[in-house]
């Protein structure tokens, strides 16, 4: 198994580049535009593969020399571009890993395929530089800008690419593929479901962290006591998380995801529709003892934290905002 087949969801996407191999309409560049997870690499790999795949199929053999080596990230004509600076893309990086290089035929196959991850971190001067590039590709070449932003990219740059948006998978295709791949019980699923939102990597990440029920009981334990606790301690225990190796945003999707549980019991009162179904005393008390206007301004004020934090706003000060609207609603 290799290639497209191996992915789930993204059919139309997929289709796409199908077609473009098919029909011999690859374009020399490409900007596919999803979120952290949501499966832009596998992609990417996957197209790079069957463009080089000796059998020239829409869909790649895994078979051949070339599919080996695709798969084991040692083809010669398929170029992953890396920068050094965790927050950038220097013009020298795509020069040295692309402009310059770009120049050289193809060692074995029809194309030199270059996929460069985090395109958005590409400093204007780098966006600059891949630009003569695109204005002006050889007949072999073809890019795959990878973002979970193309609006940060220049607009010269966008009009230049086939772009690519990635759809939330299904949650029931999420669900089945983590209960047959990752053998997890349908419960710890459908909270791994309900926390990604569509996106697998998340999915997969929670379903695969040996701490995921440390995670959780500490994310019910402080939506449970939250409102005999004071603020600092509050933080204090939220800045406790990392040592789960999750991030702080995928912390504050799982209490969305309980928020948004509460919300649903309330209007329903439909125990099998909500998510963390172990805590039923809990979800039914708060419930009962919030409005529905003050559960959407939580719901809000989670995404809004997750803005802020974004945009580098002060850790302890986001989080004290946070929870001072979740105490009070």
């Amino acid at each position: 198994m290799s290639g497209f087949s191996t992915i789930i969801g993204h059919e139309t996407t997929i289709e796409h580049l199908k077609r473009a191999i098919e029909t011999n309409q690859v374009s020399h560049a490409y900007l596919i535009q999803g979120e952290a997870g949501s499966g832009k690499k596998t992609i990417a790999d996957a197209f790079a593969q069957t463009l080089q795949c000796e059998k020239g199929q829409p869909e790649a053999c895994g078979q051949c020399r070339s599919c080996h080596q695709a798969a084991s990230g040692n083809h010669p004509d398929i170029i992953h571009v890396t920068h050094e600076k965790p927050g950038s893309i220097g013009v020298d990086e795509i020069r040295s890993q692309l402009v310059n290089d770009v120049q050289i035929k193809p060692y074995q196959g029809n194309y030199k395929v270059y996929i460069v991850p985090e395109a958005e971190k590409m400093t204007p001067q780098a966006q600059n530089a891949l630009l003569k590039t695109l204005e002006e590709p050889p007949a072999y070449a073809v890019i795959l800008l990878l973002t979970t932003n193309a609006g940060m990219m220049l607009d010269t740059i966008r009009s230049r690419c086939v772009l690519l948006n990635l759809k939330p998978v299904p949650d029931r295709m999420v669900k089945s593929y983590l209960m047959e791949h990752m053998e997890i019980p349908d419960y710890q699923a459908d909270i791994c479901v309900a926390f990604s939102q569509g996106n697998i990597g998340k999915a997969i990440a929670l379903a695969s962290s040996e701490n995921f029920n440390a995670i959780k009981a500490a994310a019910v334990h402080l939506l449970t006591h939250v409102k005999e606790m004071d603020i600092h301690e509050i933080v204090a225990v939220v800045k406790n998380v990392v040592q789960y190796k999750i991030t702080i945003h995928d912390y504050l999707d799982i209490l969305s995801v309980w928020f948004r549980d509460v919300l649903y019991f309330k209007a329903t009162q439909d125990v099998d529709g909500i998510v963390f179904r172990d805590q039923l005393g809990s979800i039914r008390g708060n419930a009962s003892t919030s409005s529905y206007e003050g559960l959407e301004v939580i719901l809000q004020a989670i995404q809004k934290a997750k803005t802020r934090l974004d945009a580098n706003v002060n850790f302890e000060l986001t989080m004290e905002l946070l929870f001072l609207t979740i105490k009070e609603n």
